[in-house]
């Protein structure tokens, strides 16, 4: 007789309004997906956490957003497998004791973001963070891991932490970006500690006509869509490893449920990449014309804008821009115009394989055909077979567990050294 597995009851403890918080859950479902783990999951209906009588939960355990005080506190009084998860920090004694702790590794976020900006031509570095508070310790970290790097490369940094931004605290806030920003050296390379707040530093840019990524080349930390498509200039965005941390904590608690005890053991999990898009595509430009102009074109071009436009915003005839175009990029204003709605279609065919049509529209293309002429002539193929080729290289890259990955569960529990080794080696 075939013997059904024990079902056990799953607290999610995450606010499910953040974007890493989000990709925690999804890491969870997917090892849930990979594996013979038979859980029901309790969270919230609105995915918020809300943590008044957890002690009292008749579950099997939990898996939590240890970034929060509060979350620290009243799981200290529960009596259940409890997996924690959240930022790595540089004292040691900041970690809740005697928990499994599953971290995204933020001196390695700021990193990868800082050697992007090198790679990029930069020599001036700022970092835009948060104000102080108990609930943003993971922004402290990153500004430790900022000014660490500063300090290795003999460079004197900046950093900015502002103030939070709210109906009331608005207009004042983005003027006191305004002026941060202004005070710099140029051209800047500024890391933002999350995507939404390099979304705000990017507006307030904009607002001023400080040029991005000519005179400030920006980048944030999460990857998230939808800071993505509320800027006018694409925001590019470290990639967390936040799946794959949901995934090591439910392997974690997996073993736990059945017997494995892991106290203390740490795992920091490095960034998964870098999604580089326009805000930080530091190219250095000689003449301030070719500056403006591109700084319009970034925000415009896929609104329909012709070549005359761009000319009557920087202050100078077509013939005058086009030369300065030509001299300095070796194309005319609207070959750029053409690159960069090219590039924004073709994003969008890869993010969601969206309507041809409503892609074109979308892109600033006059018509379907237009558009399907210029793929033809710049990439050798139509939209359709473009979005025919994404698939096939999707598909063939497909590995055959649901994760991206073998799972973590092996025939017999793994130690935590084990598990560690296996973790840091992806």
């Amino acid at each position: 007789m075939t013997r059904i597995p024990a079902v056990h009851r799953i607290a999610l403890l995450f606010n499910g309004n953040k974007i890493f918080d989000r990709d925690i859950i999804a890491g969870i479902g997917e090892y849930l997906s990979s594996t013979r783990a038979s859980w029901d999951l309790y969270l919230e209906e609105d995915f918020r956490c809300r943590l008044q009588g957890i002690e009292r939960w008749q579950g099997h355990g939990i898996i939590a957003d240890f970034d929060d005080p509060a979350a620290c506190e009243a799981l200290s009084r529960v009596h259940l497998p409890v997996v924690a998860v959240g930022g790595s920090y540089a004292d040691e004694s900041d970690y809740p004791q005697d928990i499994p702790y599953v971290a995204t590794d933020n001196f390695k976020l700021v990193k990868l973001a800082y050697d992007h900006l090198i790679e990029a031509g930069l020599q001036n570095f700022a970092c835009f963070s948060l104000p102080e508070a108990d609930v943003n310790r993971w922004a402290q970290e990153r500004e430790k891991a900022f000014e660490a790097l500063m300090q290795r490369d003999g460079i004197q940094g900046h950093i900015y932490r502002g103030v939070g931004t709210s109906a009331p605290s608005w207009d004042t806030a983005v003027e006191q970006q305004i002026a941060w920003v202004r005070s710099l050296p140029k051209p800047i390379g500024i890391i933002a500690v999350t995507d939404a707040r390099a979304r705000q530093l990017l507006q307030a840019c904009l607002f001023a006509g400080i040029a991005v990524p000519e005179q400030v080349a920006l980048i944030g930390i999460d990857n998230d869509p939808l800071a993505r498509i509320l800027t006018r200039v694409p925001l590019s965005s470290v990639i967390q490893g936040t799946l794959e941390m949901g995934r090591t904590a439910a392997h974690l608690l997996h073993q736990m449920l059945h017997g494995a005890r892991f106290s203390d053991t740490r795992i920091l999990v490095p960034p998964a990449g870098i999604n580089v898009l326009a805000s930080s595509r530091h190219e250095a430009r000689n003449h301030p014309h070719v500056m403006q102009a591109m700084h319009f074109i970034r925000q415009y071009a896929c609104q329909g804008i012709k070549t005359e436009q761009v000319a009557d915003y920087v202050g100078v005839s077509r013939s005058s821009l086009d030369w300065y175009f030509r001299r300095e990029l070796g194309r005319s204003v609207h070959d750029e115009i053409l690159r960069f709605k090219l590039d924004a279609a073709r994003r969008m065919l890869q993010q969601d394989g969206g309507n041809i049509a409503e892609i074109a529209i979308g892109c600033g293309f006059t018509s379907v055909q237009y558009m399907h002429a210029v793929f033809k002539r710049e990439l050798g193929c139509t939209p359709r077979e473009y979005q025919e080729q994404l698939a096939e290289s999707d598909d063939s890259r497909k590995p055959p567990y649901p994760s991206g990955r073998k799972p973590l569960m092996a025939a017999s529990p793994m130690s935590a050294m084990q598990l560690t080794e296996q973790t840091n080696g992806n």
